[in-house]
């Protein structure tokens, strides 16, 4: 059973083809009172935008919902129209992150009670045949492809940069000291680095945007197994994937958001299906 705030909707995004199919999910876990994590999308843009606050007092949900809200408002201003600029696009996306790191660092300088505010950001941008990701803090990114679940980010944390140094080994790093002390985050410091990357789409691709709430709890083995069980039925795998995330002990807020690229073969025999019903 699910506590919390939780929404999920599976719906055509109006893109070019391939067609998406959205899901989301978000929860306070088991343990924490309030959900500092924040959730949103735009169809019309095929926009996803995930943000796990953090913060005294509100500071935290403060700075997610700012992340969002800024993000979904500034693409909708400054993206070039679809597929016709794909460098355009990556730019555009980029500087939705970095007007978004301002906001939150300024927003934090004018309020005592949001001092030190900051946030973690992934974001996917769906746009005729590719999707460009950008990535800050340790919210993650996977494509789960062919069976098989890829990480398409890499976490802005200290265990990481150990991992990537040769200083700590990857099968320690789950449960080392300190695992969650980002490098970078949004609104610390008045300017941030941006990871972004740009990827073809291919039929029965299906990405998947979560918070730490989900990956610290559900490792990455575990989350293949969950997508491969349930990747025919995208609408309920929030659900599933929070539940899973909740059952290991949910100790933090969990957000989750699908986004699914129909298999061909499905529209071809759905095509057949509503030939053979016409009079």
């Amino acid at each position: 059973m699910l506590m919390g705030v939780h929404r999920y909707a599976s719906v055509p995004m109006p893109l070019h083809p391939p067609r998406l199919l959205t899901a989301t999910g978000t929860d306070p876990g088991r343990i924490r009172r309030r959900n500092e994590d924040h959730i949103g999308e735009n169809r019309d843009l095929g926009l996803l935008v995930l943000a796990d606050g953090m913060g005294g007092h509100a500071g935290g949900e403060v700075a997610s919902r700012m992340a969002v809200e800024t993000m979904l408002q500034t693409l909708k201003e400054t993206l070039p129209p679809t597929g016709k600029d794909r460098n355009g696009t990556l730019e555009a996306l980029h500087g939705a992150v970095i007007r978004t790191n301002r906001g939150i660092h300024e927003g934090a300088g004018r309020d005592a009670a949001c001092a030190g505010m900051g946030t973690t950001l992934a974001a996917a941008l769906f746009r005729k045949g590719r999707v460009f990701l950008a990535h800050v803090g340790d919210s993650r990114i996977y494509r789960f492809r062919n069976d098989r679940l890829q990480r398409l980010t890499t976490d802005h944390t200290l265990v990481q940069e150990l991992v990537d140094r040769g200083l700590c080994p990857p099968e320690q790093a789950r449960t080392a000291a300190g695992r969650n002390l980002l490098t970078r985050a949004l609104g610390i410091e008045p300017r941030v680095e941006v990871d972004t990357r740009e990827e073809r789409l291919q039929p029965g691709d299906l990405f998947l945007l979560c918070s730490d709430g989900l990956s610290d709890m559900v490792d990455d083995t575990a989350l293949e197994a969950l997508i491969r069980r349930h990747r025919d039925d995208p609408d309920r795998l929030p659900a599933r994937l929070i539940a899973r995330a909740n059952d290991c002990g949910g100790r933090d807020n969990i957000s989750v958001m699908i986004a699914a690229v129909p298999a061909q073969r499905a529209w071809y025999h759905r095509l057949l299906s509503g030939a053979r019903r016409q009079p």
